[in-house]
């Protein structure tokens, strides 16, 4: 019996499937250059978008230094602020400089009245000129405390903090007081000199 034997074509090598999945990188060998393509622009874009450019550069150092500006500003103004509160604070309890002023007048007052003078005279020329004195010295610095709290008030910006304002507006208040109690005792109308009897 001749028995036919069937030959079994072994398989072509050639018509493997040539995809087959990288196990290094998970993804089709086809596909690995289109990726790494995305990936590169991708990272161009990138870089892209960091970079800036010469206008946007300036621009934001110009609001660096306008923003610096703005904070040194701010301290001069809360500075001037409490300047003016100390001020009106010192024009109503007295100053060294009007203790001096005071002294001196009563100096000038004991050389003059030294050869005989009046009782009147004498209370004018060693106490009310002291008097006068001391007051003309508190008036000036109560009027320097309104001025700079004036000036504190109508240059601050609105962005200000608030205690800037309120701390001003006390020197206002506090100079004001000031000026008006200094100017009644230097022209005699709160606290006049003393007279003696005829």
């Amino acid at each position: 019996m001749n028995a036919r034997i069937e030959k079994t074509a072994a398989p072509d090598v050639s018509d493997a499937d040539t995809t087959a999945p990288d196990t290094a990188s998970g993804a089709p060998l086809a596909d690995r250059p289109a990726d790494a393509r995305t990936d590169a622009a991708t990272t161009d874009d990138e870089s892209a978008e960091d970079e800036l450019t010469d206008e946007e550069i300036a621009a934001e150092l110009a609001a660096e230094r306008e923003e610096a500006s703005r904070a040194a500003s701010g301290i001069g103004a809360g500075a001037a602020a409490v300047v003016s509160a100390a001020l009106g604070l010192a024009a109503l309890t007295g100053t060294w400089t009007g203790k001096i002023a005071a002294e001196r007048e009563a100096l000038i007052g004991q050389i003059t009245t030294s050869q005989g003078g009046s009782a009147p005279q004498q209370i004018s020329e060693i106490y009310g000129d002291a008097w006068h004195a001391t007051a003309l010295v508190n008036g000036v610095f109560a009027f320097l405390a309104v001025i700079t709290a004036i000036l504190v008030l109508t240059l601050t910006r609105p962005e200000r903090p608030a205690w800037i304002r309120a701390v001003a507006v006390a020197g206002a208040v506090l100079g004001g007081l000031g000026v008006l109690l200094s100017g009644a005792m230097y022209f005699d109308l709160l606290l006049s000199l003393p007279t003696t009897g005829s």
